[in-house]
């Protein structure tokens, strides 16, 4: 048990020093509460104590070293000492997929039967993991089954929309503050807890907890629609001779519409796209409804992955032996989560043709490291250059975007650009002298 626990009253504890989690702790920190960040990895919390973090996200790590040292923020494997010390408990644990898509809540109900444990008074019980619909109810029932003396206690749904790479921002600023609950005590304290966050054009929404559970899994499946739909008018593009960068720019103007998610591409990844479009199908069927439109985005989606390596082949017929750079492991730019990302498909790709892939990203080397065999991890994006017959973009770091065509040009073998973002224009590139292939242009 750490000594400092004794002479500081915890007011919130946040179970998770994941993603969610650690932002969570740390930005609710540095507003001046008092937060224990809790995990059971040992490693992890004490690489936190010693200001190591465990992913990229920009600005983060200033933050949790600033509020560590300023004793605000506190990280422990103390289950116990957290929740006895806390009025208001977090639950920011990772809901993995199951085999069938299912979200598996083994992680969140643990925390629930700690709580039901160590519980010594009124604590607010707070889901902020992407769960179904039903899940607070069932988090109450093994609250409860697992008390060992009665208190009272009220569990509230708050859905978290932290986009990976602005996650600071979106904490800072957000867009909305969704809070699911039915009782007048609970919605006064997360009505405070957030009162330094809310804004007049940003508000805090008050609804019951099965609407606030499926506002985020409906939110995320419909921006995930939104970019399956482009990806299919891609393909449309790509055989009449249309531009979808024009084509989302037309229909990005239209104010029911807007600009936002219609750029077409390699498809989706990370962490919490792919897993809740499959989760809330899942949830749909098991309420004996059709989920039609939510499998067919899947669908798209993971097709689309494997939309890079046809256009590869129109260009080099024969993979075996050829030199193959990739730029971009990350789902996406400013972050290092190589979950479900498309380069693991397509370098997976790559390998089955015999190709010999040499891959670079900004921050993801540490995690590419773990999880791809057979790659050459390189230090920057020209030494995969070198000697290469093809460069594919898969990942839109900004460095990618304007780099030394020239100096490009005499590494590479052969002048053979694939395109998965769009962000180069088609006929600049050519005129450097490079045979250039993008996403439904």
């Amino acid at each position: 048990m750490d000594c400092y626990f004794q002479v500081i009253k915890v007011k919130l504890a946040i179970f998770g020093a994941g993603y969610v989690g650690l932002v969570t702790s740390t930005c609710f920190a540095d507003l001046g509460n008092t937060v224990i960040c809790v995990d059971i990895d040992k490693d992890r919390i004490n690489a936190l104590k010693k200001g190591l973090m465990p992913f990229f996200e920009p600005g983060l790590k200033e933050l949790v070293i600033r509020n560590y040292k300023e004793k605000r923020l506190f990280f422990t494997t103390d289950a116990k000492e957290a929740i006895q010390k806390s009025d208001i408990i977090f639950i920011c644990v990772g809901t993995p997929p199951k085999s069938n898509g299912e979200a598996n809540l083994d992680f969140v109900f643990d925390v629930a039967k700690s709580v039901g444990a160590y519980i010594n008074g009124y604590k607010l019980v707070v889901n902020k993991s992407t769960v179904p619909v039903g899940t607070a109810e069932k988090t109450d029932r093994i609250i409860k089954n697992n008390m060992r003396t009665k208190h009272s206690f009220d569990v509230v749904s708050n859905p978290e929309f932290l986009k990976e790479g602005g996650a600071i921002q979106d904490f800072q600023v957000p867009d909305r503050i969704v809070i699911g609950t039915d009782s007048k005590k609970a919605k006064e304290l997360m009505t405070h807890l957030y009162e330094p966050v809310a804004r007049i054009n940003r508000p805090i929404m008050i609804t019951d907890v099965k609407t606030a559970e499926l506002i985020k899994y409906a939110s995320n499946a419909m921006l995930a629609a939104r970019i399956s739909f482009m990806n299919e008018i891609s393909h449309l593009c790509e055989e009449v001779g249309a531009d979808i960068k024009e084509v989302a720019k037309g229909i990005g103007l239209d104010d029911r519409i807007g600009p936002r998610f219609l750029q077409a591409g390699v498809g989706y990844g990370g962490s919490c796209f792919p897993k809740d479009v499959k989760a809330l199908a899942q949830t749909l069927e098991q309420h004996n409804n059709p989920s039609t439109l939510l499998r067919a985005i899947d669908y798209v989606n993971e097709r689309q992955k494997r939309s890079l390596l046809p256009k590869l082949k129109a260009f080099l017929p024969v993979l075996e032996g050829k030199k193959i750079a990739v730029w971009g492991l990350s789902f996406k730019p400013k972050t290092s989560d190589i979950r479900d990302a498309p380069s693991l498909v397509v370098i997976e790709q790559l390998k089955n043709e015999y190709a010999k892939v040499f891959a670079y990203d900004p921050e993801a080397m540490p995690e590419a490291k773990k999880y791809l065999k057979g790659v050459n991890l390189v230090e920057n994006q020209y030494d995969a250059l070198k000697d290469a017959d093809a460069l594919i973009i898969v990942t839109e770091w900004d460095q990618f975007r304007e780099p030394d065509f020239d100096f490009m040009k005499q590494l590479m073998k052969n002048h053979i650009i694939i395109d998965g973002r769009n962000i180069y224009d088609p006929q600049k590139v050519k005129d450097k002298g490079f045979s250039y292939k993008g996403v439904g242009r």
